[in-house]
């Protein structure tokens, strides 16, 4: 920065020695005598009414002095250099100006050849000319004609004039750019070029015979190169564009090439003036022939001295273009590392996205472009990738595969550089997406990065629309101006707290937010599979009901009858709406909302509307005897269409529902032994009656358990309060009503292995829970742990129904987290790990039907890949040995991992998932994990899965929304919440879902979306004395019974599952060739008797095998407890589940069948909406037992 010179004038200097009074004016009014003009204009008000006034404007040295600022610039050389050097558009004017006058010397020379004649005589100008023709011979020089041409007095005036300018523009930059030597100017290659090409034609105007002397002209070539090169640099500069270096270093090689063609054709022209006289174009096709290293031989130089400049050519270019192409490969290498750009013409012809993270691992990238790519209308867009790092050798194979290195741009830079935005072209972009580095040690710091990348990108392109995932919920309002947000420990959290409620919630949303035709599985032998995949391809969308063909003929009537009617007509799910005037999306908002025309519907099904043939079945005639109020079974459904592909092919589920062998057709159970009445389905109404729709149970059950207590309980038990949190431990939370306690509860009570001084409890056991334990396994009480806590709490889930919460964390929470949780009724802590069983054992493990395992943050980065999930997976392992029967819910980093969860190594079965996994993956299947049998029974989950939930919402922007109600994290008044129900023996009488969602509709107005199902399996190992030990449903400890009885109990349990494998080994061709194999081996050892034998011995060995080692379990776990302390009363023998299989099923056909433990997955209408609505509660309540609901009404429905 230039330094003001500050100018002392004679009034200042006479100042300093002037002796000033005690009280000066300086002092009165505080006015310094060196304040600009402008200051003392401003208090001229307030001078001019003091006394002293005229004394001050008489006292010369307070007189005003101009200060000048920047004097240094204004002399004539620094606005010379500034015009000549330092602006950059005038500098580019000059450097052109100069460029055009090269080119024009190297056309003038051109010029002068071809009219050069030497056989018309040579010499000096107004000299007698000389005709050396005849004397002309091959080996001899006839240097007059190398030194003199025949130059045409125009063409010297012309050139002489050029000269003059460039010669004077040169000498003016060697003064412009002096800075103390003048040997370093001098001894430029450039300015001794534009002396050799300026000064003779300047002397030739002082000593005319001089005219005629060669000049080598053709030289400027090489300083139009070098004015090119300062023009390009300039032309950046000026419009604030960084070109590309790889075109810079290009052109700068084609322009060398030109120069050494163009000077060796010159020069070898010229030269053999005096040998064969060779023409312009001849030395031109030497020149190129040489250089080419072709070398025909028919065009050569014949004297020495143009031969010495070939040779000097060729030394030069062996010398100049190596170098130039070295530099050239060194910049395409860094482009290939770093990218390149993507154009500004792509960029307005072309869509694209963009993708910046901080690194970029395959599984990342091909979540995101499998995902992505899965939309139709997505296929034409280009997916541009900033990152700060190098590209991975992964990335980079993947990237080199023509499906994808046509549509992906990798671009190697930051988010926070302009530089590298422009590259990216983000102010052209549909959509930029920001990912945070999950696997980050310190995820803080990731979202500090995250949250700098946002606000670069809002301030580059404040119209480019932002999807941002941030880790740490404390984080989430500094990017709350982005479009769409997912927070990656809220949503976890919430899914995991709901997976202890409601069954598989992790596996159900994961399935809904990615993109699938529901083509996986379709080739299995195994029923499961099959409808497992199939459902798995429902995903939400959403149409204006005006223009759809499934909702249009409801408008006016109720949303549970268009939900009811549609999904028994069409086949899809209506799970919510929203109003054109009100943005807010609502699920279920229940009967009394009315279907309008411009409601937007939001709905479940496996494609969308606009994809969608409809194929209309006509319904087959009754019968005619009897059954005229039954149900007769999947075929008379009037409509049914699923679309299994995009628009294409209508495919038909009802073929695919598991149907048993024996008849079609179920008989209705009697009602409390009577066959007197059958239980029956009301209609759904168009309207909402108030008298006919029973109340949802909810705030009923509610209002009986405050206001009545059991005897049980007595008076000590404290009644809960609804409310809001006072304390949210992060920013942004969104407020939910919850249970509450009355007041909060002291932090020493909040310690659940240590008494206090209100209690004496220090185990699970002491505090008699009613219900039981959900216990989370966390290192840290962050954030995001807070809202585990609150859907478990939630208004809409009845006192009785409220499990106690028990923390286990690594370290000791902080005094905010304890102050966010300490209001809310049965939360507690303790200090300890997984891997301790004390501390398993203390925080009652025992007691629990739900033990969730969280991602430790220290452990989700590994040096090797996907070893960051080894400890949990190990520790889990144990736990499952420990305590078969608990309900273990694993977070992992890796979704690949999960394969290893609840690992047997000798499962057939197990193999068998395997390669199909292989298959589906192969088959190029966006979910090929979906049928690890952990994931499908929602026992593990990944937060990676939920990575397609930000991709989704480009396309659908109401997906995040929709999963945020789904989990409980917001609640919009109006809106339904998700719970489940189980589906007992009483309500088999039911036998379709298609039945049970009218009657959901008509009777609570629930609306129901999926099934969990449980099934029973044998799982075949491969040792063959296995087969049968495998095959039990549960493992007796003490009894020892004999094969028989084992085989008898098999067939038993198997007989009540019409899905369950069958016991005949017939069945199965891999135990049928194991058995025979094992039947052969005995055999051939002895007689039938000595085979028996063999057999029973064989089968009381592995009976005492897995009796001793599951005792030695049991034994391990007593001793501990009892030396702990604790009673060993609670720990039983558990039942070892290994022999079930869980899936979930996602808006099933309505003629599937219902079985016996099916959860059905719902989403209930506001309980607080409806008391809003009717102005009281009611004390009556609809009882999960459909059943015994409206025994009055005697006519079935017909569906």
């Amino acid at each position: 920065m230039a330094r003001a010179k500050l100018k002392n004038s004679p009034s200042e200097s006479n100042s300093r020695v002037k002796t000033v009074p005690p009280a000066t004016t300086e002092d009165v009014h505080g006015v310094s005598p060196l304040l600009p003009s402008r200051r003392m204009g401003s208090m001229g008000s307030d001078v001019g009414q003091r006394p002293h006034a005229e004394d001050f404007s008489a006292d010369s040295s307070f007189s005003q002095v101009q200060v000048e600022f920047y004097v240094n610039e204004n002399t004539f050389k620094e606005r010379l250099k500034l015009f000549f050097i330092k602006n950059q558009r005038s500098s580019l004017r000059i450097r052109l100006f100069n460029f055009s006058l090269k080119l024009l010397t190297c056309l003038l020379y051109i010029v002068r050849v071809l009219l050069d004649n030497p056989e018309e005589g040579i010499g000096c100008w107004e000299c007698e000319k000389q005709n050396f023709t005849a004397f002309n011979q091959s080996t001899n020089i006839n240097w007059s004609h190398i030194f003199w041409v025949d130059r045409k007095t125009p063409l010297w005036a012309v050139q002489v004039s050029i000269a003059l300018i460039s010669f004077l523009e040169t000498m003016l930059l060697i003064y412009l750019s002096y800075k103390g030597n003048i040997w370093e100017q001098i001894f430029r290659i450039s300015f001794i070029l534009e002396m050799i090409n300026t000064v003779p034609f300047i002397i030739t105007i002082f000593w005319p015979p001089l005219r005629n002397l060669f000049i080598p002209v053709f030289l400027n070539c090489w300083l139009a190169k070098y004015a090119l090169e300062n023009m390009i640099n300039d032309l950046h500069r000026a419009i604030q564009r960084t070109q590309s270096a790889m075109f810079n270093q290009v052109l700068i090689l084609i322009c060398t090439l030109l120069c050494l063609v163009f000077t060796g054709t010159c020069g070898i022209q010229h030269l053999e003036r005096a040998g064969e006289k060779l023409s312009l174009f001849k030395s031109f096709y030497f020149c190129i022939v040489t250089f080419s290293t072709v070398g025909y031989g028919d065009v050569t130089p014949k004297i020495w001295p143009s031969q010495l400049l070939v040779v000097i050519m060729i030394c030069v270019a062996l010398v100049v273009l190596p170098l130039q192409f070295e530099e050239l490969v060194y910049l395409w290498m860094e482009r290939q590392k770093s990218g390149g750009n993507y154009s500004r013409h792509r960029a307005q012809t072309e869509k694209h996205v963009v993708l910046c993270v901080s690194s970029l691992k395959i599984d990342l990238l091909m979540d995101f472009l499998n995902e992505f790519y899965a939309h139709p209308r997505l296929q034409d867009y280009y997916v541009v990738i900033l990152c700060p790092t190098e590209m991975d050798i992964q990335v980079r194979r993947v990237l080199q595969i023509p499906l994808w290195s046509q549509r992906v741009i990798y671009l190697q830079g930051s988010a926070l550089k302009d530089q590298d935005l422009m590259r990216a072209k983000m102010d052209n972009g549909e959509a930029c997406f920001i990912l945070s580095s999950r696997n980050e040690v310190d995820r803080t710091a990731a979202d500090h990065q995250t949250i700098l990348r946002a606000w670069a990108v809002k301030d580059f392109a404040p119209n480019c629309p932002l999807y941002v995932q941030i880790l740490k919920p404390e984080n989430k309002f500094h990017v709350k101006f982005a479009d769409h947000v997912v927070c990656e420990e809220e949503c976890k959290y919430a899914m995991l707290a709901l997976n202890c409620v409601c069954p598989a919630t992790s596996t159900l949303i994961t399935l809904l937010v990615h993109t699938s035709r529901g083509q996986e599985g379709q080739e299995s032998p195994e029923q499961w599979q099959r409808m497992y995949g199939r459902c798995s391809g429902n995903e939400v969308y959403h149409i204006r009901m005006g223009d759809s063909k499934f909702f249009m003929e409801y408008e006016g009537k109720s949303f549970t009858y268009a939900a009811f009617h549609a999904h028994k007509k069409y086949g899809v799910c209506l799970i919510g709406i929203r109003r054109e005037e009100n943005k807010s999306i609502l699920l279920n908002p229940g009967p009394r909302h009315i279907m309008a025309a411009s409601d937007t519907c939001f709905y479940i099904n496996i494609t969308k509307e606009e994809n969608s043939a409809f194929i209309f079945k006509q319904e087959e005639k009754q019968k005619k005897k009897g059954f005229a109020g039954s149900y007769d079974g999947p075929s008379r459904l009037p409509v049914h269409s699923i679309i299994a592909s995009m628009g294409t092919v209508a495919m038909d589920l009802q073929n695919t529902e598991c149907r048993p062998a024996n008849s079609s057709k179920l008989a209705l159970p009697a009602e409390n032994g009577s066959g007197t009445r059958r239980p029956s389905i009301a209609p759904v109404l168009e309207l909402a009656d108030t008298s006919s729709l029973l109340p949802c149970d909810l705030l009923s059950d509610q209002s009986e358990d405050e206001m009545t207590q059991s005897d049980e309980e007595g008076s000590a038990v404290v009644e809960y309060v609804k409310g809001y949190p006072p304390n949210s431990p992060y920013i942004g939370s969104s407020p939910t009503l919850c249970h509450l306690l009355p007041e909060k509860a002291p932090f020493c009570c909040l310690r659940l292995d240590k008494g206090c001084k209100h209690n004496s409890f220090e185990d699970a056991k002491a505090y008699g829970f009613k219900n039981k334990l959900i216990i989370v396994s966390a290192e840290t009480a962050g954030n995001g742990l807070y809202n585990f806590i609150v859907p478990l709490r939630a208004y809409y889930r009845s006192r009785k129904e409220l499990n106690p919460i028990v923390l286990l964390l690594d370290n000791k929470p902080e005094h905010h987290f304890l102050e966010a949780i300490c209001c809310f009724p049965m939360v507690y802590y303790m200090e300890g790990t997984i891997d301790n069983l004390d501390s398993l054992l203390q925080c009652g493990i025992i007691y629990a039907d739900n033990l969730v395992v969280v991602d430790k943050e220290s452990t989700m980065s590994a040096e090797e890949d996907y070893m960051a999930d080894a400890k949990t997976i190990v520790n889990v392992q144990t736990m499952f040995r420990l305590f078969p029967s608990l309900s273990i819910i694993t977070e992992l980093t890796h979704p690949s991992n999960m394969r290893f969860m609840q690992f047997r190594a000798k499962d057939s079965y197990s193999l068998a998932l395997s390669k199909l996994e292989k298959r589906e993956r192969e088959n190029g299947s966006n979910l090929a994990f979906m049928f690890r049998l952990p994931f499908a029974a929602g026992r593990v989950f990944s937060i990676s899965m939920l990575d397609t939930l930000l991709y989704q919402s480009f396309v659908k922007d109401y997906m995040i929304t929709i999963t945020r109600l789904l989990l409980g994290l917001d609640t919009t008044p109006g809106s339904g919440y998700l719970c489940a129900m189980k589906i007992t023996e009483d309500d088999l009488w039911i036998r379709t879902y298609g039945r049970l969602f009218q009657k959901l509709c008509s009777s609570s107005a629930e609306i129901p979306i999926g099934i969990y199902r449980t099934e029973s399996h044998m799982f075949a190992t491969s040792e063959p004395h296995d087969i049968r030990a495998q095959s039990q449903i549960s493992i007796n400890v003490e009894d020892c019974e004999d094969t028989k009885d084992v085989k008898e109990h098999w067939g038993i349990k198997t007989s009540h599952h019409r899905n369950s494998c069958s016991s005949d080994q017939s069945e199965h061709p891999l135990l049928r060739r194991k058995s025979m194999q094992w039947a052969r081996r005995l055999s051939r050892k002895g007689n039938k008797h000595s085979s028996k034998t063999a057999e029973w011995i064989s089968q009381q060995r592995l009976s005492l095998y897995r009796r001793s080692e599951r005792q030695e379990l049991s034994e391990l776990v007593k001793n501990r407890m009892k030396h702990l302390g604790l009673p060993t009363t609670g720990y039983d023998e558990m039942n070892d589940h290994q022999n079930t299989l869980s899936y979930v099923l996602i808006n099933p056909p309505p003629d599937t069948r219902l079985e016996l433990n099916d959860i059905v997955y719902l989403i209930r209408s506001d309980p607080l909406a409806h008391v809003a609505n009717d102005g009281h509660s009611r004390k009556s309540s609809c009882s999960h037992k459909l059943g015994s609901c409206n025994p009055e009404t005697r006519d079935e429905t017909q569906l």
